[in-house]
C-alpha cells in the first residue's frame, strides 16, 4: 500500500471507531508510539504494547460521546491527522480533546506515530 492509501484506511477506521482493527491491520510489529511529555505513557515499542495503551486508554473512559479525524494530508512516506474527542473520562467532566497525529509508513506498514496534544493537569 502508499502511504496515501494508508493514510486513508487509517482515518476511515478511526471515524468508525475502529482504533484495535486499524492497529491489527495497518501497524508494523515493531511500531513506536509516542506520546507528549506530562502523557501517562511517553512512548511504547512494539504492536502488543500500543494496543494495551489503548485498551488502558479506554479503561480510564466513562463515556464517548463523539469523534471527528480530518483528512490525512500526505508528503513523502509521512502523513497527519488532527483528531477531535468528546469524552468523560471517570472521575472527570465531560472535556474534547484534540491532537495532531503524525504517522510514518514504510513498506505499507505504519512504523511510528507520534501525538501532539496538552496533556491534561491533575
Amino acid at each position: 500500500m502508499t502511504t496515501q492509501e494508508v493514510a486513508n484506511k487509517l482515518v476511515g477506521y478511526c471515524r468508525q471507531g475502529q482504533f484495535e482493527e486499524a492497529m491489527k491491520d495497518l501497524y508494523s510489529n515493531d511500531i513506536v508510539s509516542v506520546e507528549p511529555d506530562g502523557a501517562p505513557v511517553k512512548e511504547v515499542r512494539g504492536i502488543q504494547g500500543v494496543i494495551e495503551k489503548g485498551e488502558n486508554f479506554n479503561n480510564m473512559v466513562e463515556e464517548f460521546h463523539g469523534m471527528e479525524v480530518s483528512d490525512p494530508i500526505v508528503a513523502d512516506n509521512f502523513f497527519s491527522c488532527a483528531m477531535k474527542m468528546d469524552v468523560t473520562f471517570k472521575g472527570a467532566p465531560r472535556n474534547t480533546m484534540e491532537e495532531v497525529c503524525l504517522y510514518q509508513v514504510n513498506d505499507g506498514k505504519i512504523v511510528r506515530e507520534e501525538f501532539f496534544f496538552t496533556p491534561m493537569q491533575g
